[in-house]
């Protein structure tokens, strides 16, 4: 059979601790699964890392390969012949076997020839990013996370399987909160628990509104006669559209508060909505505004420049 570097494959020492293997397997199935890598060879590199962690995790199994000694990846190695009477007729050859497969089966001839059952070894909890959008946290919703799966089969082999969970977004959710879906994760062994899914939740940038907290922005554009004399105005918000009185010499930059306007939190407290000025002209006057624009340059002694004098 040919030998695979588990230890290298997860990136730790040969002495290291169950607990250093599994938080190096966390680390890079993250960054590896297929639905957040944009690594080529990602998928190639999570099954990799699934296969190392399925034996590393396993006493039995890490034993057994601890067994083997240190080899050169792709080696041929031949088991030890102490493990042959756990195949077949002990005159299996290995070659074509593939290394996981030897393992998990020596490791279960041993508890069979030691009279126990194998232990339930929970599955692993595994995490997904979700875009969420404003809409959402404003009114709470439901939305679906799809993703691949990594599991295994009844020959235990390890497949990626198309999974679909509805899950509900509660209202005042955060960017970068985390919802926990108990049991989603992955598969248990030996009768063990499965492992939960944890879905992160990403806000998608909004083309209106920017976020400070539980309080918006948006810009507000005004022409300039609305600004000098006045006007009412409807503004949108995540509720609805509303009317906003604008004061006669309204300056650019300045901002309107609309109360409790804005997201809402987990506990209730509402934030705020504000409107932030802009005075926009006509890129293209036509004569007519051109010559009211020349009239009001004639008659008013408005001068904004009075200070740099």
């Amino acid at each position: 059979m040919k030998y695979k570097d588990y230890y290298s494959a997860l990136g730790v020492e040969r002495t290291a601790s169950a607990a250093e293997i599994k938080q190096a397997y966390r680390k890079l199935a993250h960054k590896y699964h297929p639905d957040v890598s944009k690594d080529p060879t990602g998928e190639e590199k999570f099954k990799d890392i699934a296969e190392a962690y399925s034996t590393l995790k396993d006493a039995e199994k890490r034993a057994a390969y601890d067994q083997l000694g240190r080899h050169q990846p792709g080696e041929n190695v031949e088991p030890p012949h102490s493990w042959q009477q756990g195949f077949s007729d002990g005159g299996t050859t290995f070659g074509d076997v593939d290394m996981a497969d030897i393992l998990a089966a020596f490791a279960a001839s041993r508890q069979g020839g030691q009279g126990g059952r194998a232990r339930p070894s929970r599955g692993e909890d595994y995490e997904v990013n979700t875009p969420i959008t404003l809409e959402q946290i404003y009114d709470g919703g439901e939305t679906d996370v799809r993703l691949s799966m990594p599991e295994y089969d009844e020959h235990g082999k390890l497949h990626r399987v198309p999974r679909t969970f509805r899950v509900r977004i509660p209202k005042g959710a955060e960017d970068g909160q985390r919802l926990r879906l108990a049991g989603k994760g992955g598969q248990g062994s030996d009768g063990g628990k499965h492992g939960d899914l944890y879905v992160m939740m990403k806000l998608i940038p909004h083309p209106l509104y920017r976020v400070t907290g539980k309080d918006l922005y948006f810009d507000l554009p005004l022409t300039p006669w609305e600004a000098v004399l006045g006007a009412t105005v409807q503004v949108p918000t995540l509720g609805g559209k509303v009317e906003l009185s604008i004061p006669a010499g309204t300056a650019a930059n300045r901002q309107f508060r609309m109360a409790k306007r804005g997201l809402p939190s987990a506990g209730g407290e509402q934030g705020n909505l504000f409107a932030v000025v802009r005075i926009e002209v006509p890129k293209a006057a036509t004569a007519r505004e051109r010559e009211l624009f020349e009239q009001l340059a004639a008659e008013s002694t408005f001068n904004p420049r009075q200070h740099l004098n």
